[in-house]
């Protein structure tokens, strides 16, 4: 289900309530300035307890190849998502959206996790609101290989290291689906959402300034949720 809407008429304070009833915007492409709320018959979630690590990609995480930082640089992350390099073709990401999520992550709304090669240059992450204890994943990118994989594995460990309870993907891609995410119909969804909105999670259970080791992050998608 869709429906247009002129994007001067969203605030940070609209798209919040947009997002606890099940919705979220998009463009057309990064070039078209309206907008438009999606709420599909299918939703894409990763079930907390079902991350797919294959032995491979648990290697890179101990190895801590990558150093995880969160809310460090929300600007430099949207601007991977959004293809803003020759490395990647551009998204539905337009200014507009790039302006309201600044908003909500200046607001303690939005959250990114990021990683890091050893040379300090950001090749890998993604960004997404948090209410209550339902994170809703907006989008990821990668410049090196398996950084966003690793990103995520970090995000799913600190949600359930923090209390968390959905974590949105809005859709399914076949890449998603071999970590692990699957398609739930919209009641289905509603149902599960309306449980996370009315539940408190903290984001930061592991503070902003605190370096997650993998094995750490690791370690917390198989304790007890």
């Amino acid at each position: 289900m869709t429906a247009n809407v002129d994007p001067h008429e969203i605030t940070p304070q609209v798209l919040l309530r947009a997002y606890s009833i099940g919705m979220f915007p998009m463009a057309e492409d990064a070039e078209d300035p309206t907008l438009f709320w999606v709420d599909p018959e299918l939703r894409g979630v990763f079930p907390l307890d079902g991350l797919i690590v294959s032995r491979s990609l648990a290697k890179v995480v101990r190895s801590d190849r990558f150093e995880i930082r969160v809310d460090h640089d929300f600007d430099a992350v949207i601007e991977g998502c959004s293809g803003g390099g020759e490395d990647r073709p551009k998204t539905w990401i337009n200014a507009r959206i790039r302006k309201l999520y600044r908003e909500l992550f200046d607001r303690g709304f939005v959250h990114t996790v990021e990683a890091y090669d050893e040379t300090g240059a950001l090749v890998g992450g993604l960004y997404g609101v948090m209410i209550g204890a339902a994170f809703f994943g907006e989008s990821m990118f990668h410049r090196a290989r398996d950084a966003s994989k690793v990103a995520l594995v970090h995000l799913v460990a600190r949600l359930r290291a923090g209390g968390a309870v959905l974590l949105d993907t809005q859709f399914v891609t076949p890449h998603l689906a071999t970590l692990g995410a699957i398609e739930i119909p919209r009641d289905a969804y509603h149902r599960q959402l309306d449980a996370a909105i009315g539940k408190t999670a903290s984001f930061l259970i592991w503070p902003r300034e605190e370096r997650v080791s993998g094995a750490r992050a690791l370690a917390a998608l198989s304790d007890p949720a």
